[in-house]
């Protein structure tokens, strides 16, 4: 197992990366000085995988142990089912020093997080993600909230874990969908920080896909390029929006189509080819640059083009659900566009003031 260490301050902790590394999450939390109560937020599908077996590592380690159930979907990280995780924390009377533990992939890691930052005005909580997706992204750098009716992740907090545990063989249980899924947000790292890193991907996508050799390099270097990046700017200040590199377009089309359509890496997708395209429309990049990206992503066979998708979808709802980002100041949203392979830049627009037609870079 390896640690990687996320350098905060006094909100500094380890993200642990390894195989088969889930039956410590107990033991490790007990050596962070934890005990006592503890609520586990998973979902039914993985609680009926992993639940006992992180409640077991639990209780082992001396902890009076509460399992919180949410639904499966991303349409369930709201406020209700918020809602309904703090009545079961005043109904377990979990105390201050009580943590909480995200056992499942992005939806419960961002709710269970919020949870945590906001009951008893914070209480410690520990990341244990279950899906590619979150332990390359969501699990790293203590983004957490809720979606609103309006757009996505609205309400929120910045809250750091613990510590975060990730053990890559939970994946073998994933839909390839879902580890295609994963894989564009993996993708994005290489895009924003590592040309390298691309190139790697480039050539060993298949092997990565199929959960081979490269699957825990390609964990690790996610993870340590997200954390170096939220070492610089914790808050989102500055340089910590590159990682929001597709996710403009991507939240407007997970928001147009209620976040059934899509997974959200799939959506995100679309969002990183429509940004190439636009970087090279706009004499960013060049062409070659915006073909690597399409190409790669197509490759893995995720969605570049809306025409992928069978919603039906107007530019005029996509420019609206822009406009409620919430990365939005002044007016202008901070678009990340390419300049080359590991390398982007921001431009601030304001929807009406584009210079392309959004079908045009979307389809």
């Amino acid at each position: 197992m390896e640690t990687i260490n996320i350098n905060l301050g006094e909100r500094s902790y380890p993200i642990y990366v390894g195989r088969n590394n889930l039956d410590m999450v107990g033991e490790l939390m007990k050596k962070k000085g934890l005990n006592g109560k503890a609520a586990c937020i998973t979902n039914p599908t993985v609680g009926k995988l992993y639940g006992n077996r992180a409640l077991d590592s639990l209780g082992k380690a001396g902890f009076e142990v509460f399992r919180i159930d949410i639904p499966d979907g991303e349409e369930y990280k709201s406020l209700e089912w918020l809602s309904h995780i703090y009545d079961k924390l005043i109904e377990y009377k979990m105390e201050r020093q009580s943590p909480i533990v995200a056992l499942g992939g992005g939806v419960v890691g961002d709710i269970a997080g919020f949870a945590a930052a906001t009951y008893l005005r914070g209480v410690p909580y520990i990341q244990v993600p279950t899906t590619l997706l979150s332990q390359v992204d969501s699990s790293v750098g203590g983004k957490t909230g809720v979606n609103h009716p309006k757009g996505k992740n609205l309400i929120g907090a910045f809250y750091q874990p613990m510590m975060a545990l990730l053990d890559v063989d939970v994946l073998k249980t994933l839909g390839e969908r879902d580890i295609k899924a994963g894989l564009a947000e993996v993708i994005k790292y290489g895009i924003i920080r590592d040309a390298g890193f691309f190139s790697f991907l480039e050539e060993n996508y298949a092997d990565v896909l199929k959960l081979g050799d490269g699957l825990l390099h390609v964990v690790k270097v996610s993870c340590g390029i997200k954390a170096r990046v939220v070492e610089e700017d914790e808050r989102e200040a500055g340089i910590r929006s590159i990682l929001n590199f597709g996710h403009t377009f991507g939240h407007a089309v997970e928001t147009v189509t209620d976040y059934k359509e899509l997974r959200h890496g799939e959506a995100v997708a679309i969002g990183m080819a429509a940004a190439a395209r636009m970087s090279f429309k706009l004499g960013l990049c060049s062409k070659d640059v915006c073909e690597r990206i399409e190409g790669l992503l197509a490759k893995v066979d995720l969605p570049i083009k809306l025409s992928a998708i069978r919603y039906p979808l107007s530019a005029h709802d996509l420019s609206k659900a822009m406009e409620m980002d919430k990365k939005a100041a002044g007016g202008k949203i901070k678009f990340v566009m390419v300049e080359d392979i590991g390398k982007v830049i921001f431009k601030q627009m304001g929807v009406a003031d584009f210079p392309i037609d959004l079908s045009e870079i979307l389809n």
